[in-house]
């Protein structure tokens, strides 16, 4: 019975491989920046009902919602279907909207980050229809909307709101085939000078707010340098992402200045912690700077607000907890090799779905993380197909009908 069952899931996952890399190239060309996913969530949505999912819904925030099955043992696979922008386009060697493909590889943006993950698990769901899901599993397959922006905003979503609570969750974010089971944390901070404008024929009657920030720029970039390391999540660390400034004219001098702190928080820093660190730094308190947390408040393409502190808490998982040592298993078993086991660099919903809610989390996608946000965003076939077979293992595996004779 197991046996038969994990042969019919590797053999339909290749049977579908021509399917699922037109449907990879048909959403990488649908541009879906955060907050206008509309159009992608529609062709998402089409392809679950064409596939007999047994219900398909949009939520208000704009979560595409795919469910098979009605045990009691609830099992979510999460993919987002929002990307980045294109950055400068003279850096791509391809239209990133035109889903190429050639040598066994599908180039465009969102092609690794995350489209091709997204339709795997798509498609895992045809597999389940095809040798029949556990008795035992709900499973929903999500479509996430705004995780670039804001990453795990949509399952706080899904968790409050909805009312869908997972037992465990499976995110599909690229992870060169191997299993992710944590990842450093991340927040939003400014800092901001303030100065007094004048004409700028004559400085010397202002005060420059932007002179006030040049030594702050460099406090900050020493900062970096000296924060905490983990030796599994790596170090935490501090850039600023964003300078700017207003002034009365390009002719007067500037009586404002803010810088955007992207800082990611390994394992032991919180919140205040960071705050506290930027606050003391010398050329803060000698400018009289200001440091602000921020807050997300970007409406979603539904016109849905759904306010939340720009926060995002490490998360990890042992690889003792038993969906980790499931999800080896069910690697183990499918592919005959030993898995990966490793943590993303980026951030993941697993921000929400781990760090605030404390639901079991992993992951395992197709493509590499070294691609996403990058003019060489790519994802390979064989990838897909493999993710494709692994998605739908693992949900039998947690409904207790994929063979582990070849576990031990």
């Amino acid at each position: 019975m197991g046996k038969k069952t994990e042969k019919k899931i590797l053999t339909l996952a290749d049977v579908l491989k021509d399917e699922v890399v037109g449907f990879v190239r048909e959403i990488v060309a649908i541009p879906s920046p955060s907050g206008q996913e509309g159009t992608v969530v529609e062709r998402l949505m089409q392809e679950m009902k064409r596939i007999g999912y047994d219900e398909v819904r949009v939520d208000p925030m704009g979560n595409l919602l795919g469910r098979m099955g009605s045990g009691l043992k609830i099992v979510a696979i999460d993919g987002h279907c929002d990307t980045v922008g294109v950055g400068h386009p003279d850096l791509w060697t391809c239209d990133p909207f035109a889903g190429d493909f050639r040598d066994g590889v599908i180039y465009g943006r969102g092609a690794s980050d995350q489209k091709g993950g997204l339709a795997s698990a798509v498609y895992a769901g045809k597999i389940l229809k095809e040798v029949g899901i556990s008795e035992e599993i709900t499973l929903w397959v999500v479509a996430s909307v705004q995780e670039e922006d804001c990453e795990g905003l949509c399952w706080q979503y899904i968790v409050k709101e909805d009312q869908i609570v997972p037992d465990a969750v499976l995110l599909t974010e690229p992870t060169n085939l191997g299993i992710a089971v944590g990842q450093r944390g991340r927040l939003e901070l400014e800092v901001r000078t303030e100065g007094v404008s004048c004409h700028g024929s004559a400085p010397e009657r202002g005060e420059n707010a932007i002179y006030k920030m040049a030594p702050i720029i460099q406090d900050v970039e020493r900062l970096n340098r000296r924060l905490a390391d983990d030796p599994f999540l790596g170090r935490g660390s501090v850039t600023i992402s964003q300078v700017r400034s207003t002034a009365p004219s390009l002719c007067a001098v500037a009586d404002s200045a803010t810088i955007h702190l992207d800082r990611r928080l390994t394992r032991g820093e919180t919140i205040e912690l960071a705050r506290r660190e930027v606050e003391s730094l010398p050329s803060v308190e000698a400018a009289g700077a200001k440091v602000n947390l921020l807050d997300y408040t970007a409406a979603s393409y539904t016109g849905l607000v759904y306010p939340a502190r720009a926060y995002y808490p490490v998360w990890t998982m042992e690889e003792t907890h038993p969906l980790v040592q499931m999800a080896t298993r069910t690697f183990r078993t499918a592919f005959g090799e030993e898995p990966r086991v490793n943590r993303w660099a980026f951030s993941t919903n697993g921000v929400a779905t781990k760090g605030m809610f404390g639901i079991p989390t992993v992951g395992f996608g197709p493509g590499e993380e070294v691609h996403a946000h990058s003019p060489m965003d790519r994802v390979r076939v064989d990838q897909l197909v493999k993710a494709m077979a692994f998605y739908a293992a693992f949900v039998q595996s947690l409904g207790g009908v994929w063979s582990n004779e070849d576990a031990s």
